[in-house]
């Protein structure tokens, strides 16, 4: 155990500006002993005591100071101080008396701080350098406003702490105390810098201490807009891959100073002479666009850049190629009048700087052949009489001709469809067709009279002729006849009677008259069966015509039969063209 008197006391205690500070005096009185007083004190500005509170047993004493109004203990001996301004500043002090064991005293320092409207903004920018040496140039200013206590500011580049170095690294700082007491921290910071530095990130770091800690706050970080010349210039074609003729192109001149430089373009001509093309060029920009390209936009390009401050030149030459397909042609042997059965070779030839693929197609633009050559054998008025020869760089996507030749195969008319024999009936309207295929173009004649129409489709020619039938038509029939300058050609149109049509009419009849005949016959039943039982009175007459003997009777059942049968027979063979016997049928 201690003993003496001691006094134990927080060396600092830290408080916000409008906070409350709370400040305790502990002490220790060897064998318990009592003490006699307490006494609080602040330091003022020169340094002398200006007690605050006397407390003893029988009382507290507040003294008459500007503190009055904030000042309360708290639990008899601590002392509470609100509405902390950053007067408040300053050193308090608790002075204790203990009878026989003297007299002790200890004290506090009170901080206050603004944690509130702390902050860090650098400024960046590189402009005129420090004053008596030019080459530390200004890179950027960090600012920490309304701060207190005022804080300790340092410089970063790329993550690392610079310090002061002699024609190296300058640092100019400057604290301004505000009317509000706090505390406006500014710095600068000065270095060389070179090209290399225009990637680099410069940043602050405010150091400040807060509840007796060290704590630090980070700015952003800002580049600086480093000025230097061109060293070196690019000058590449967008797209990199072959080109080839309609294809659009971009030359895009490149330099690594700031600003850019000045770029202007040329190429250059049969005359080996530079001609300008910066008004085709973008404004400002070192992009150079080429629409529509063809062979003629083959060439070397040249671009050129240059310094406006120390007026340097840089220049870089590209080569362009433009590929092409020019002058496709197809000949035809032998060039004559092609006739049917003839063949021909068609051969297709174009020109380009990189190797070439053939292949042919139809009409329909199905491929037929590969190679620069067709033979097309025994020709036919049927075969195709247009190709095509598709001409293809395989080494440049896309690069791409095309040409058509026609075939024309001459000869006389060929008749390839007719409707015969045609089955019809007599008075009937029927169609008769006739197709013919021919080159030059063929006329169509009938040899009877008609309603004809016709179609025609390249080479064929198609004729409808819309006739009645008639009985010297179906004797003689229909000719078609197919004409041209070359020659004429024949076809006869058979027309038979159509048996089946015939047959289904014949019955018809016959299932008629069998009809009337057993309506004739269940009749003259029914007459003879009331006759019998005198249920139908008559005179003698009468009874001699229906009583007559059995044979008679049947005679005339016979000879109905006959009449009728007599009468169709002479139907049917008038229906078909022949004799036949009543009773064959």
């Amino acid at each position: 155990a201690a003993s003496r008197l001691e006094i134990s006391m927080p060396a600092v205690v830290e408080v916000e500006i409008g906070g409350t500070a709370r400040i305790e005096c502990d002490f220790y009185i060897p064998e318990n002993a009592s003490y006699n007083y307490i006494d609080w004190f602040y330091m003022d500005r020169s340094n002398r005591q200006v007690r605050l509170y006397h407390i003893t047993a029988s009382g507290v004493l507040e003294d008459d100071t500007d503190y009055k109004e904030r000042l309360s203990l708290v639990g008899d001996r601590a002392l509470s101080i609100s509405g902390v301004t950053l007067q408040d500043a300053r050193t308090f002090m608790c002075q204790v008396g203990a009878g026989s064991y003297g007299m002790g005293e200890n004290s506090t320092e009170l901080s206050v701080y603004s944690e509130w409207h702390r902050r860090a903004a650098p400024l960046g920018s590189c402009s005129a350098g420090l004053a008596g040496i030019p080459s530390l140039m200004r890179i950027a200013r960090c600012v920490s406003k309304n701060s207190f206590p005022p804080p300790n500011i340092t410089w970063h580049k790329n993550g690392e702490q610079l310090y002061a170095q002699e024609n190296q690294v300058a640092v100019q700082s400057t604290l301004t105390r505000e009317s509000s007491g706090l505390y406006t921290v500014s710095s600068t910071l000065y270095a060389p810098v070179t090209r290399q530095d225009r990637h680099s990130r410069y940043h602050c770091t405010v150091h400040y201490w807060l509840r007796g800690q060290s704590r630090a706050l980070d700015s952003q970080q800002v580049t600086v807009n480093i000025f230097y010349p061109a060293e070196h210039l690019k000058l590449q074609v967008v797209p990199s891959s072959k080109l080839k003729e309609g294809d659009n192109v971009t030359l895009v001149c490149e330099a690594d100073g700031n600003p850019p430089p000045v770029f202007t373009f040329f190429k250059k001509n049969q005359l080996e002479e530079w001609q300008d093309l910066t008004w085709l060029a973008e404004p400002d920009s070192g992009v150079l666009k080429l629409h529509d390209v063809n062979k003629t936009s083959t060439g070397t390009y040249r671009c050129q850049s240059l310094d406006l401050d120390d007026l340097s030149q840089i220049e870089e030459d590209v080569d362009l190629v433009v590929n092409y397909i020019e002058g496709v042609h197809v000949k035809m042997e032998p060039s004559s009048t092609l006739h049917e059965g003839d063949t021909v070779t068609l051969s297709c030839d174009a020109h380009s700087p990189v190797g070439l693929k053939y292949d042919w197609r139809d009409e329909k633009g199905r491929k037929v052949a590969e190679g620069s050559q067709l033979v097309l054998r025994n020709l036919t008025f049927e075969t195709p009489n247009t190709f095509s020869c598709k001409v293809m760089a395989p080494s440049v996507p896309g690069l791409e001709q095309s040409k058509k030749v026609s075939l024309a195969v001459e000869g006389k008319p060929r008749i390839v469809a007719i409707s015969s024999p045609l089955y019809v009936r007599q008075d009937e309207v029927i169609n008769l067709t006739c197709r013919a295929v021919a080159f030059p173009r063929p006329t169509v004649q009938w040899s009877i009279n008609g309603t004809a129409h016709e179609f025609r489709d390249k080479q064929h020619i198609t004729s409808n002729l819309t006739v009645r039938v008639s009985r010297d038509l179906l004797q003689a029939g229909a000719m078609c006849r197919v004409s041209n300058v070359l020659g004429v050609t024949e076809k006869h149109i058979q027309l038979v009677v159509d048996q089946k049509s015939t047959a289904e009419s014949q019955g018809v009849i016959i299932v008629a008259i069998i009809v009337a005949i057993l309506v004739v016959a269940v009749l003259g039943a029914v007459i003879y069966f009331l006759h019998k039982k005198g249920k139908i009175p008559c005179g003698r007459a009468g009874k001699q015509d229906i009583t007559k003997p059995e044979a008679r009777k049947d005679k005339i059942v016979v000879e109905v039969k006959s009449d009728k049968l007599s009468e169709e027979a002479g139907l049917l063979q008038g229906a078909n063209g022949e004799r036949r016997a009543a009773a064959e049928q």
